[in-house]
Parts: structure tokens; sequence; C-alpha cells
């Protein structure tokens, strides 16, 4: 067994996020694993641009609402306790509501190659971020 040291929290990078965002590693997938965890805080507004994960992503919200968009225009609410599967290669968004803080756990996946797990596409238009949206799918 193996106690790790947690890292600074880190804000999102605005070539990837919208407003203000936090991140703190949880997990980096230390060898052989391959998983990565963090929990990702989004101020009301703030959300991701468009990605997609070569294994797929999974979210698991734990305060706020999340929104999850698709390509087909389809923007998702998830509240505390449910959890989001964003299969691999699905082009997708998420975030906060206009009105909440948000936080979710972000889980995914390396290949184990040194192609990255994660390509970040352009910036969700106010438009798709203001879609309606539906609960569940």
């Amino acid at each position: 067994m193996k106690f790790t040291t947690a890292t600074p929290t880190g804000a999102g990078p605005a070539a990837q996020f919208t407003g203000n965002v936090w991140f703190d590693v949880i997990v980096a997938g230390q060898e052989p694993s391959r998983v990565r965890v963090n929990t990702v805080r989004f101020a009301p507004g703030a959300h991701t641009f468009w990605h997609r994960h070569v294994l797929g992503q999974t979210l698991h919200v734990v305060a706020g609402v999340a929104l999850v968009g698709t390509r087909d225009g389809v923007v998702f609410e998830a509240h505390p306790g449910e959890t989001v599967v964003c299969p691999p290669g699905e082009e997708h968004w998420h975030g906060a509501t206009p009105e909440l803080f948000m936080q979710h756990l972000a889980i995914w996946e390396t290949d184990g190659s040194d192609a990255p797990e994660t390509t970040w596409l352009e910036e969700v238009t106010e438009e798709q971020y203001s879609a309606a949206r539906t609960r569940s799918a």
C-alpha cells in the first residue's frame, strides 16, 4: 500500500476551458495502471471546449448540476450522484449551469501509447451552451 501526496490545485487552461475551472489530480495512472481521476470544479457558466477521449470518459457529479453536450445538439443535465459515460471518441463538452457551481469526478484512461488520451477541439459557442436541456438519456 502506498499513500500519495496531494498535488496543488491547478487552474483549467484558457485553451481548453471557458470561465473559471479548477482541478485536483486524484490518480495520475502510475504503471501498470492507466486510469486518470481528477476532481474538477466549475464556476457558474464555466465549461470545457469540445473534446474527445481515445478510451472514453466517465463523469460522476458530486455537486451542482452538470451540463454535458453532444455534437447532435443535445445538452443533458446530470445531478449529484449521477454518472455520465462518454464513449470512446465521442466529441462532447461539460460544465456548470449559468446559475450554480458544479463539481464532478472526471475518470478516463490512456491507451499506453505516447498519443494523447484527450484531443481538444474548438470552443463551445454560446448557442451550443445555451441550447435547450434534457434531463437524461
